[in-house]
């Protein structure tokens, strides 16, 4: 049956990693394993900034918060995959699959503005170590995380609504475990030439394995 665009389409398919049923427990030990020590590392490093006045200062300010958006980044993606796994289901509604987009994209681009507000930081601190203080003061800082939520969420916010319109196949199965974003894309049915163009990436390679080609006669 030749796929068809279903615009009421209610749910996807996570793949993962391996079907296999005998690999389902290392996969969820391993990432189960490494979730933990990433929630916790990175809230250890957030308690002990937040603890020692000595710490208080922009570099570990912003240290602290990049912490904070490394716990939440891997937040939106590890829970998800694992509940799938112990559950034995792949699937994940429309609705929280369109969720976990905007999340996965807006903590992934704070994280990115965070390091460069920390290499502007330390830009500073090197070449202007006697006005450091003055330059990089709280009102700076502050000013710099806000900036970076504020321009990662409206980034966030205009990569998920580019999904909205788009209608989708029969199809449905994303070979990830979260909800990747070129992935979806590339499931659509429809014309999908702004989110290639907002992605700055081409669109997938033609000719659509999907598409049934018959021969011309003469």
């Amino acid at each position: 049956m030749d796929p068809a665009n279903d615009t009421g389409i209610s749910e996807f398919l996570l793949m993962g990693f391996s079907e296999e049923p005998q690999l389902q427990p290392l996969i969820f030990g391993t990432f189960l394993s490494m979730y933990l020590i990433t929630v916790f590392g990175n809230l250890l490093i957030t308690l002990a900034i937040s603890s020692d006045s000595q710490l208080h200062t922009p570099m570990y300010f912003f240290l602290a918060n990049l912490s904070f958006v490394d716990i939440c980044f891997t937040s939106t993606t590890v829970p998800k995959m694992l509940w799938n796994i112990q559950t034995q289901s792949k699937v994940i509604t429309y609705a929280d699959c369109i969720t976990q987009i905007y999340f996965f994209t807006l903590f992934a681009g704070l994280d990115m503005f965070l390091l460069t507000v920390m290499a502007y930081d330390r830009f500073v601190a090197i070449c202007q170590p006697l006005h450091y203080m003055v330059i990089m003061n709280p009102r700076l800082c502050g000013l710099l995380v806000l900036g970076s939520w504020v321009l990662s969420a409206l980034h966030s916010l205009s990569e998920s609504l580019m999904v909205l319109p788009l209608s989708f196949c029969t199809v449905l199965e994303i070979p990830q475990f979260y909800c990747e974003l070129n992935q979806i894309i590339q499931l659509a049915c429809s014309d999908t030439f702004l989110n290639n163009m907002m992605r700055s990436k081409p669109s997938p390679p033609y000719p659509n394995p999907e598409w049934t080609f018959y021969p011309v006669e003469d």
